[in-house]
């Protein structure tokens, strides 16, 4: 067996790492999972971790399901593959189904992929030839948001609103627009049509002409900018606009479907049906790459059905994988007749009165945002006296204090330093009291490293 050296010196000569610092890959302690189960994670030294991220917002039925890994094993003895190429397989039937059963309205196609980045690669090709497909070339560009994240495939890219990951790679995909967010609106804010981020969407249309723009796309609870939950009313002005100039409404759901925020999906909580939903992580609960963009029936058989269309020219090797959409089936199964999603919606609103509770006892917690399984804390130096962190304290507090503090609580989360200095939290969706409560402690503790940090 590689021994414990063994296997970090290989990792940093042999792996490539993803979005990691070069320090943080050659650290002598990189950590190395080798099990999991439930809601927790262990190392190849035995030591024992609550994954308080769902891996990345994924793992939504917890680790170490016997009846999804059989679902896989079978799938692999009977048809290990088959393409969606002019054919089609039981398993990414039954899946495709399945999603248009619990999709919102008439959203019941669905294209597979391999991951969220390439659901939203399908979503902006989709939205380019079904205009061109109905006589409007000119439908090229994009309106989304400010520091949304949308993935890293080039098209994702550039519709990501991240300037950090962008830049690297400049000049991006044109006719891209990015307007602001929710940030500082929530509940009840009045009016939705009188808000500034959603007067900011129909007059970017407006600028740059209703008949060049396909699409609008926004996730339900914005994961850039740490868990921003829209006003009321917000997604259904987002229907409204799109709707009065004829742009298609793509609703981001690679985090927030399959149950992270208590609902299949966050488009239908909010009340609208959206022209195309993209998702991935949850739909197999991070068991096998699956990715997909659902669209609306009638926009899949117009295109088909026009003289300019007649084929989505789009496609990948694994799309729609007998493995993958197998191991969806049996996830999406489980959660449904587990009712996972009621214990989001039971428990939630305990999580976050928790959360509550650790930002009245620190005075280094700015704010709390989020719904479901799906939170951010948003992190200051004092809020009794409204300073902020400097840049050194917040370098410090993302590279050295959090990371300690996992180790030390035993509990793993995600630093992250889009617009904020902010921990996000977002459990296994089957996570119980006896679990939230680990995971609380755990973030009480860190907290508390923050607040020293910065007052010493």
């Amino acid at each position: 067996m590689t021994t414990d050296s063994g296997l970090r010196a290989k990792a940093r000569r042999h792996l490539g790492p993803h979005f990691t610092r070069k320090d943080v890959w050659q650290d002598a302690e990189l950590p190395v999972f080798v099990r999991s189960e439930g809601c927790h994670l262990y190392d190849d030294q035995g030591r024992r971790f609550l994954d308080g991220l769902a891996g990345l917002f994924c793992v939504n039925i917890g680790h170490g399901r016997s009846d999804i890994v059989a679902a896989a094993s079978k799938q692999m003895e009977t048809l290990p593959y088959s393409t969606n190429w002019g054919a089609a397989h039981p398993p990414s039937i039954e899946a495709a189904s399945l999603i248009a059963e619990l999709a919102p309205g008439d959203l019941g196609v669905t294209f597979f992929v391999n991951s969220g980045s390439e659901a939203v690669e399908t979503a902006i090709k989709f939205a380019r030839q079904y205009h061109k497909s109905q006589g409007n070339p000119e439908r090229t560009k994009i309106i989304s948001r400010q520091m949304a994240y949308h993935g890293v495939t080039l098209g994702a890219l550039s519709v990501t609103g991240l300037p950090k990951i962008r830049d690297p790679f400049l000049p991006l995909l044109p006719g891209v627009r990015h307007v602001p967010n929710t940030f500082g609106h929530t509940g009840d804010c009045g009016p939705a049509a009188e808000l500034d981020c959603v007067r900011a969407i129909e007059q970017a249309i407006l600028e740059e002409g209703p008949e060049t723009v396909a699409a609008v796309f926004a996730e339900p609870v914005q994961n850039g900018r740490g868990a921003l939950v829209p006003p009321d009313g917000y997604w259904r002005e987002l229907r409204r606009i799109c709707d009065r100039y004829g742009v298609l409404l793509v609703a981001d759901e690679v985090i927030c479907s399959f149950g992270r925020l208590g609902h299949w999906f966050g488009s239908g909580y909010f009340g609208v049906v959206p022209d195309m939903v993209t998702f991935a992580k949850g739909a197999t609960s991070g068991y096998a790459p699956l990715g997909g963009m659902i669209a609306r029936e009638q926009l899949v058989q117009e295109l088909f059905d026009s003289p300019k269309g007649g084929t989505f020219t789009h496609g990948a090797t694994w799309g729609g994988h007998p493995v993958s959409t197998a191991v969806a089936v049996a996830n999406i199964k489980a959660m449904r007749d587990e009712d996972v999603l009621g214990n989001v919606r039971t428990l939630g609103p305990e999580l976050r009165a928790g959360l509550e509770e650790i930002k009245n006892r620190h005075r280094v917690v700015k704010d709390v945002r989020g719904m479901g399984f799906f939170y951010a804390i948003e992190l200051m130096a004092d809020r009794e006296t409204d300073r902020e962190l400097s840049a050194e304290q917040s370098t410090e507090i993302l590279r050295a204090v959090l990371p300690a503090a996992f180790k030390k609580t035993g509990v793993i989360l995600r630093p992250d330093d889009r617009g904020a200095t902010m921990i996000m939290v977002s459990p296994p969706l089957v996570a119980d009291r006896a679990v939230l409560d680990e995971l609380l402690a755990g973030i009480d503790v860190m907290v508390g490293d923050v607040q020293r940090s910065v007052s010493a």
